[in-house]
């Protein structure tokens, strides 16, 4: 009887791992959601450089009682351009927005906002990514749902779109808000 070579074995093997771990990853309750450690947790401390003539935020605001959105974005980020309508219809609903511009050129973050409109209710600059390190962020764009005590009830990794803002902003504001 002939003795079978791992390397005959080892390409099936692989194989079939790789299709366990698709199907894993696909019948999750949500496959494109990452998950976020910082959910249910205070929001790490706000360390921003000031951006233009723009308002700077701190600690202080994001505990100031009301539900609010921590938006990360750059200029050279094409999703960040892709969301930038829809946060200036939540901010034109009324919605504060606070604005982390994420390891970006000054001068280019500043023709940004002119050129698309400004959303934020107040920004800052996170020169270094240092914030959003601290915060968890994987890449902009990212946007977090933060309650009146400046705790995080949620991440979205990803474009705010249409369907983001109806179907896990608002419904996570609304709760917040007690409806």
């Amino acid at each position: 009887m002939a003795k079978l070579s791992p390397l005959i074995i080892a390409p099936p093997l692989v194989f079939g791992a790789f299709v366990l771990l698709a199907a894993v990853g696909m019948f999750r309750d949500d496959p494109e959601a990452l998950p976020s450690a910082r959910a249910g947790q205070p929001a790490p401390p706000v360390v921003l450089t000031e951006l233009a003539d723009k308002t700077l935020f701190d600690d202080a605001t994001l505990r100031d009682g009301q539900v609010k959105l921590v938006n990360y974005w750059a200029s050279w980020c094409a999703p960040c351009r892709v969301e930038h309508p829809n946060l200036e219809q939540l901010a034109a609903e009324g919605v504060p927005i606070y604005g982390v511009n994420y390891k970006d050129d000054p001068n280019n973050a500043a023709k940004f906002l002119t050129e698309l409109g400004d959303p934020y209710t107040a920004i800052g600059a996170d020169r270094d990514g240092k914030m959003a390190l601290d915060w968890g962020v994987y890449g902009v764009p990212e946007t977090y749902v933060v309650d009146g005590n400046g705790v995080i009830l949620l991440r979205v990794a990803g474009p705010v779109t249409q369907r983001v803002m109806e179907e896990t902003l608002r419904p996570a504001m609304e709760a917040s808000d007690g409806g």
